[in-house]
């Protein structure tokens, strides 16, 4: 077994084993330096832009709300930001509801950054209830046993309940012991642990990419959290998102460091995204 194969195991299994801090070893992979310092660079640009200094909060909003948008198109309801932007009323159908849980996700992200930081597994909880926003006696907990999981795009193979509690057990005391690894390596892992065990019944999907936002925000690298990745995954379009994924359950060297290049690509469009809109104010236009 490779190093990232030794490393990938860590991460889903326990915090024992093959490196003190595995997820720095990830950041030793092939490129994914480049990558970290790609997305370092794209991040300073967009902050340092003359509109974030006047009107972040107006960016952050725009972002939150293009953030859900792009969320919900790869969990299957690809609505036009517009449409978004106007609807109020987000239960009426099955394709209403992701968009509304998208919303609500990412409205509830930056509240929970000091609970993240000491609980990741209940933050996780949290983020199920909220999108859900049932009374269902299976919302909020990862699944057990016998529990059939709503999330049709994604057909990798599922980890029954018993490897699920264990990997998410490994990479919360991961995720809490801290580690030096670049946040875009850390978000990586979050986002493509999360769909690879699609720990609950339902919305697993945008509850992935939300922890990955914490985790982004939380990190310091994107505090105001302007840049979405979500908005890039859904440019880059679900097929690619699938490839990538594909490439981080291989647990390959290259495959580990393609799926962290990937997620790179993704905040680099959100940045691209946040920037046309700082630039859109800044002519009077939005």
């Amino acid at each position: 077994m490779g190093r990232a194969g030794e490393v990938r195991s860590v991460v889903l299994m326990s915090t024992t084993g093959a490196t003190a801090d595995p997820l720095a070893a990830l950041g030793a992979l092939p490129g994914v330096a480049d990558s970290v310092e790609s997305v370092r660079k794209a991040v300073d640009r967009v902050y340092g832009h003359r509109i974030m200094r006047r009107r972040s909060n107006e960016i952050t909003s725009e972002a939150a709300l293009r953030a859900a948008r792009g969320s919900a198109a790869l969990s299957g309801a690809d609505w036009a930001l517009e449409e978004v932007r106007r609807r109020t009323d987000f239960g009426a159908d099955p394709e209403a509801r992701v968009v509304g849980a998208a919303l609500r996700l990412t409205a509830e992200a930056g509240q929970l950054l000091s609970v993240w930081r000491q609980s990741p597994l209940r933050v996780l909880a949290r983020l199920h209830l909220v999108a859900a926003a049932s009374g269902d006696d299976r919302v909020g907990r990862p699944r057990q046993a016998g529990e059939a999981v709503d999330e049709p795009l994604i057909e990798l193979p599922l980890p029954d309940a018993a490897e699920v509690s264990g990997r998410l057990e490994g990479l919360a005391d991961l995720l809490i012991a801290g580690s030096s690894a670049p946040a875009l390596v850390t978000a990586a892992v979050v986002h493509g642990e999360l769909l690879a065990l699609r720990p609950f019944v339902s919305y697993n999907g945008l509850v992935a990419r939300t922890a990955e936002r914490i985790v982004l925000i939380g990190s310091g690298l994107d505090p105001k959290a302007v840049c979405p990745a979500e908005v890039g995954y859904a440019e880059l379009g679900r097929a690619s998102y699938l490839a990538a994924l594909d490439g981080y359950v291989s647990g390959t060297p290259e495959g580990m460091a393609a799926w962290i290049a990937h997620c790179g690509r993704a905040v680099g469009f959100g940045v691209r995204e946040s920037t046309a809109v700082c630039e859109a104010l800044q002519r009077g236009a939005a």
